[in-house]
């Protein structure tokens, strides 16, 4: 049997009948019902023998790879639900369905590193010609700034949950965990379980914060998960930390007016290029972030005023010390939520806090996937468990053969002076190709927005690694200033497309922008050149 639609009417033909015509009205949409239940049906029989379970898929996690996954699913004509439950953090903070990037993450983040730009633009436009009187007394509202980014957060969760509807993918607000391989069970709010099954299932939990295991941390300390709904001024904040969620949140702290200190175990921006990273770091501490290094925590306390005193040593003298401080932010790393899903129920394979896939993010388990940060060795972005999940359901219900591409995936640092890059780290191209067949271009530059306010260009900085042979191949751009993540976004495309610096020394700039930097790159580390310009239009 198949169905032919146009505008009047729908002929479904029959084999060894005649054409059944059926008028464009409630039977249209009925018919166009069964034969997707059919399809269904079909598709489920001829996936799992003889039996019968109550959806194509099941998507354990309702953020953004999972609610990916699973439109695209019911695109693709499957039948799909989607569970997603929200644990509170320790200080109570829970959020709507989205994931950590809607709630918690990438939303907020960028919402309040823009609110810390824009105080920095109010007194930049006084050197404009701007007449800002008393600009000195101009500080930002905390409670306004959180209830800002709160009614946008809960917006998105509103719409999202209105496209779920519409897009029919049946939404279940419960936690979801494992009975048997085909088997989930989710427990609702009012502690009831509901039990569903599937033909396929994609794990798309993704991860929490971790604290440190040491006295006060749980009862005294918060994480990304709470600052951004914070019903108080953070005041005075020690963030632990380096990683770009550390530097990010102490970056816009400072810039709203709230001293912030950095304290590092190791090195900044761990899995980034170290001098880049190192370059993000200085220019931090230029803005007055200081950055207690190879130090961790002891223990924090609450003194008699309420506020917390944190004791710390530093891992390389021995050195203790101790400040106080009124919030108290970890932000050492992340976890992948494997605890509540009872893995071991399904036969899953459990890897360092994560869930061992292959290249087309299947589990050992064959008709169990996974996808987005809850799997190992992947990066850890929104986009790209987005795209992956896209990806994922044609393949299983589109017929499509993709899979998800995980190499030059770019990614930006929302520090105070921004950092993007895409593609490999100095470090790691050398270590990969050697020493002798990489080349690296770079140079400082001086953005044209920041010269009548006087802001440091120190740090502004651009960095081309490449083959040395041939027509040198571009294996990593790397970009330090204003607007890096508009900056390298089609840099990248450029990257994953062959791009060579024959090419891109041979782009034509547009003047006066940073992005022109990439293309003027014309001095190499090897040369021993000074990388400093000498002139912007010369």
């Amino acid at each position: 049997m198949f169905t032919i639609w146009n505008s009047k009417l729908v002929v479904t033909f029959v084999r060894s009948t005649k054409p059944t015509v059926v008028a464009n009205s409630a039977a249209t949409s009925n018919v166009r019902r069964t034969i997707a239940t059919n399809l269904r049906q079909q598709r489920s029989m001829s996936q799992s023998g003889s039996h019968e379970y109550d959806y194509d898929l099941i998507v354990i996690g309702g953020g953004s790879g999972g609610l990916a996954c699973a439109k695209e699913a019911v695109a693709n004509g499957a039948k799909v639900a989607c569970l997603d439950f929200v644990k509170p953090t320790p200080l109570g903070t829970k959020w709507g369905i989205g994931g950590t990037c809607v709630n918690v993450g990438c939303i907020p983040k960028k919402l309040m590193h823009q609110a810390s730009l824009l105080g920095e633009s109010v007194h930049e436009a006084a050197a404009y010609g701007w007449e800002i009187p008393n600009k000195e007394a101009i500080k930002p509202d905390w409670e306004k700034l959180v209830q800002s980014v709160q009614n946008h957060i809960k917006s998105v969760n509103w719409v999202t949950r209105v496209d779920l509807r519409d897009k029919k993918v049946e939404y279940i607000n419960g936690l979801g965990f494992f009975k048997d391989p085909h088997t989930v069970v989710a427990k609702l709010k009012n502690n009831t379980e509901r039990t569903i099954t599937a033909s396929k299932i994609v794990i798309a939990v993704g991860g929490r914060p971790r604290y440190p295991d040491i006295p006060g941390a749980l009862e005294y300390g918060i994480t990304s998960d709470d600052l951004f709904s914070l019903d108080r001024a953070p005041g005075k904040t020690l963030v632990v930390g380096a990683g770009y969620i550390g530097l990010e949140c102490a970056g816009f702290l400072k810039g709203l007016g709230y001293e912030s200190t950095v304290m590092v175990r190791s090195i900044v921006l761990r899995g980034f290029d170290q001098q880049m990273a190192n370059i993000v770091a200085d220019s931090m501490v230029e803005r007055g972030i200081p950055f207690l290094h190879k130090t961790i925590p002891k223990s924090v306390e609450k003194t008699e005023d309420g506020r917390l005193l944190v004791k710390y040593v530093n891992t390389e003298t021995q050195e203790e010390g101790s400040d106080v401080y009124d919030t108290v932010l970890w932000a050492i790393g992340r976890k992948g939520l494997v605890d509540d899903l009872n893995l071991d129920a399904a036969g899953i394979q459990v890897k360092a806090d994560k869930i061992a896939v292959n290249e087309a993010e299947q589990t050992n388990v064959p008709h169990i996937y996974a996808i987005g940060d809850i799997i190992h060795g992947r990066p850890e972005l929104t986009p790209v468990a987005i795209h992956a999940g896209r990806l994922l359901a044609r393949r299983l219900f589109g017929g499509s053969k993709q899979i998800m591409d995980y190499t030059d995936v770019a990614t930006t640092v929302f520090s105070p002076l921004e950092y993007a890059c895409v593609g490999m780290a100095e470090e790691d191209a050398i270590k990969k190709y050697g020493e002798d067949n990489i080349e690296v271009f770079h140079g400082f530059y001086k953005p044209t927005e920041f010269f009548i306010p006087q802001k440091s260009v120190r740090y502004c900085y651009v960095k081309a690694v490449a083959e040395r042979s041939g027509d040198q191949k571009v294996l990593g751009l790397h970009y330090v200033g204003p607007v890096a993540g508009e900056v390298i976004q089609g840099f990248a495309a450029a990257v994953k497309s062959g791009l060579t610096m024959k090419i891109l020394l041979n782009t034509v700039g547009i003047h006066p922008t940073t992005a022109e930097e990439f293309t003027r790159l014309s001095i190499t580390k090897r040369s021993g050149m000074d990388p400093t310009p000498a002139s912007c239009c010369s």
